[in-house]
């Protein structure tokens, strides 16, 4: 019975992998759903008892695999239960997930990178100051969700819904992020749930219309920051190759697809796009879309990649947009700003720890 090594670590291997891997060692391929659903697991097993395989399977999964993708390298607690997560990886480069209590005390929601660093240039976001260094790979991506959900546990709450918002454009590394999903959220394996996960997106066209013909029923959020090309192409690059009604029309063509309604990501920056009349330019833009529009209040990040200093919108102002917004029959709502006094930003724990 061959027991060669195998760099690849546990989770990164799918369900057909694995049991190729027990199907070439001798063992059931019947076993390797179990592996990966313990692997997954708020608690996985710890006496003999609690394993569904045989002990000699356990005995050459170790011998054979990495049992983890990363290790936690840093984690920061806010006051308002906001749980910031950097894992260090295989290479030594380092990546941040981030849990965040619900309004429910029994529920809470996860962050989830996809790539290490990021390319999009967005003005003011901390990740991309770093630069962009690799894609993560699909079990990376699983082991941030494996310390999230026992995170959570630890906090006395449940997982409930994951987002691919973290550092990194889920779309330029989608097929490692779809891979990743089919193992959280697959009834037969991770059982998480295709509702419970959005992926976003600055807006990358070709990415936007791969995804709805994967047809996994996940949710779609796309990250907008104003309703022009010219003042959205100065704060995302990606603004300057497709244009607002390209990226609108590819997420109509999902939401089509799917069902699922989309979510608008807004970031309000003071002076930048947080006038009434974008506010209306907005509705106007969304009219007859069933979409719903997500404030997200700026967390300031520092000088920007093109020396900006940004800083968000006062909350009247903030106030006065989401008004407008509903008053011209746009569904909207501000979402509450996470960790203001950890670094909870995207990019921002990673560079505290780079320096």
């Amino acid at each position: 019975m061959s027991t060669r090594a195998i760099t690849r670590p546990l989770p990164d291997l799918s369900h057909s992998e694995l049991s190729t891997w027990m199907q070439s060692n001798g063992f059931n391929t019947a076993h390797a759903p179990r592996v990966i659903r313990s692997l997954l697991a708020v608690q996985p097993p710890k006496t003999r008892a609690d394993f569904l395989w045989p002990e000699k399977l356990e005995e050459q999964l170790k011998t054979a695999f990495p049992t983890a993708a990363a290790s936690l390298a840093m984690r920061q607690v806010s006051e308002d239960g906001t749980a910031k997560l950097l894992l260090r990886l295989h290479d030594g480069r380092t990546v941040e997930s981030v849990l965040m209590p619900d309004f429910h005390p029994e529920r809470a929601a996860g962050c989830i990178s996809s790539q290490v660093g990021c390319a999009m240039g967005c003005d003011f976001c901390a990740t991309t100051q770093t630069g962009f260094e690799r894609n993560l790979t699909s079990g990376e991506i699983v082991e941030q969700f494996i310390h999230l959900r026992r995170e959570a546990r630890a906090a006395g709450r449940t997982l409930r819904t994951i987002v691919f918002m973290g550092m990194g454009e889920p779309m330029l590394n989608l097929k490692n992020v779809l891979a990743a999903v089919q193992r959280i959220a697959a009834p037969t394996l991770g059982a998480f749930g295709w509702r419970q996960i959005t992926i976003s997106t600055v807006g990358i066209v070709p990415g936007i219309d791969e995804l709805r013909e994967a047809d996994l029923g996940v949710h779609l959020a796309l990250s907008l920051h104003a309703p022009d090309d010219a003042t959205r192409a100065d704060l995302l690059p990606m603004g300057k190759r497709f244009d607002v009604q390209d990226v609108l029309a590819a997420v109509d063509r999902y939401q089509a697809s799917s069902g699922r309604i989309t979510t608008i990501q807004y970031c309000l920056l003071d002076g930048v796009n947080d006038s009434l009349a974008q506010a209306r330019d907005l509705s106007r833009l969304l009219a007859g879309r069933r979409m719903h529009v997500n404030l997200l209040r700026y967390n300031a990040t520092g000088l920007s990649l093109r020396g900006r200093s940004y800083a968000p919108s006062s909350l009247e102002q903030t106030e006065a947009f989401l008004a407008e917004l509903r008053a011209h029959g746009t569904v909207a709502h501000l979402r509450r700003a996470r960790g203001p006094d950890i670094d909870a930003a995207c990019g921002q724990l990673r560079k505290r720890e780079a320096a």
